[in-house]
């Protein structure tokens, strides 16, 4: 029970600031580029609702193993939109710095992400566990991100987005371990909460975007 009320606590109050956060900022935006952060944060909110819904759900019921179908989907789901969530990020840099060329690097983002939903399609998959296959073009996805926000924000001293590449690094920081070790060490499963905080920590950097605007 203490585990149930702490993660809904925990889940209420993220789901809800990246959704409200989000939509405030798409739908009130005065930019291209705001209005991109915020169907990026609501993406979010949206996306991880799909497994923590069900996950609350499990927990104050019959169960996470009783549940295992739902919390499978719920995976699946949360896979696909927070490949999106990349690419969105990534135009957001193409906008903020006003890159107009490096169209083999827009090429390689694209094929990265169509590779890992790919990978997330096959019947294969195992739903009920964290697969290293799929998140191999996740991971090298997140690894251009960090090195070419790190590139512009000093070249431009952009102070919104100077921490943008240290987020990333700690949400992927915290999460390979959880694909490689959770099987065997469920406690790793704990990391996926400072994860998460890396993701709130990126959607208030593109908060501030909006208040600038």
């Amino acid at each position: 029970m203490p585990q149930a009320i702490a993660e809904t606590i925990f889940d209420v109050l993220y789901l809800s600031f990246a959704l409200i956060a989000g939509l405030i900022m798409l739908i009130k935006g005065k930019t291209l580029l705001v209005k991109k952060a915020g169907l990026m944060a609501a993406l979010l909110g949206a996306g991880d609702s799909f497994h923590l819904v069900p996950r609350a759900y499990a927990l104050w019921t019959t169960g996470l193993e009783a549940n295992a179908a739902a919390l499978g989907v719920g995976k699946f789901v949360t896979s696909i939109t927070m490949t999106i969530f990349y690419l969105l990020l990534y135009y957001i840099w193409r906008e903020r710095y006003q890159i107009k060329d490096r169209k083999s690097l827009t090429l390689v983002m694209w094929l990265l992400a169509l590779l890992r939903i790919g990978f997330c399609l096959l019947p294969q998959n195992q739903w009920l566990q964290y697969g290293i296959l799929r998140n191999i073009p996740f991971a090298m996805i997140g690894i251009i991100i960090i090195v070419i926000f790190a590139q512009e924000a000093k070249k431009a001293n952009d102070k919104v987005f100077h921490f943008i590449p240290l987020a990333v690094a700690l949400s992927f920081g915290f999460y390979l371990p959880v694909v490689l070790f959770s099987g065997v060490l469920p406690i790793v499963g704990m990391l996926m909460i400072p994860k998460t905080l890396a993701y709130v920590w990126i959607v208030l950097m593109n908060w501030q975007l909006y208040k600038q605007s």
